[in-house]
């Protein structure tokens, strides 16, 4: 087990060898494998590469994201000028029913509201505005529709798994009825986890994945 100390160090290095958070002015505190990442970014993407940069590193087991957005001169936009480009952007990316999507902008943050097929659609929409200059933040509230549950849809999920190189599917446990699904158990990264959830998420029927996987 790395010290506190050391590990707010390990943070410290990932977010300097990150070329995308660049020279950030980004607070690192660390306790008990839990860190908090404070200050301002330039953009919401340099925000985003921070967090993502700190979960990278063993031993953390959470990351508090205490993050601000402000922009250099020059960058930021009106919220009509925002809402303009969240528009274009979700008309112009296949993988999203735009149609089925409501978006509006305050201060520079996006809400997004609808619902959709498929959660790789849900996902598109964020990852549609997210790196939208003048994008402060992102928050999906776009919802899975609920369709036949089909009880065969746990050992999919746990098949699905198993396939994955990255994990230890003996060490999740799936726990699925109609339509919610919870992951219990160990992983040994966060991007395991996050493979992990993808996984289940896959699955036909899923409106829900509840993700309980401790990293170690």
């Amino acid at each position: 087990m790395k010290t506190d100390t050391r590990l707010q160090k390990d943070v410290m290095e990932e977010l300097m060898w990150d070329p995308r958070i660049g020279r950030s002015e980004v607070g690192v505190a660390v306790k008990d494998g839990v860190v908090t990442l404070s200050g301002e970014v330039a953009s919401y993407p340099k925000k985003e590469s921070a967090i993502k940069a700190a979960e990278r590193v063993a031993g953390v087991r959470v990351v508090a994201d205490e993050l601000r957005v402000k922009f250099t001169d020059g960058i930021g936009k009106t919220d009509m000028e925002v809402a303009h480009a969240v528009a274009d952007s979700l008309r112009w990316d296949i993988e999203v029913p735009d149609d089925q999507i409501k978006a509006r902008v305050d201060n520079g943050w996006v809400w997004l509201d609808g619902e959709v097929e498929f959660e790789y659609e849900r996902s598109a929409a964020e990852r549609a505005v997210r790196y939208l200059i003048g994008v402060t933040g992102v928050t999906n509230n776009i919802r899975i529709k609920k369709t036949v549950w089909a009880p065969e849809v746990k050992v999919r999920i746990e098949n699905a798994l198993k396939r994955n190189a990255s994990l230890d599917a003996e060490n999740i446990t799936v726990i699925a009825n109609n339509g919610q699904v919870t992951l219990r158990g160990k992983v040994h990264s966060w991007s395991a986890r996050s493979d992990a959830e993808s996984a289940a998420w896959a699955a036909p029927g899923v409106v829900s994945v509840k993700d309980e996987l401790a990293v170690t």
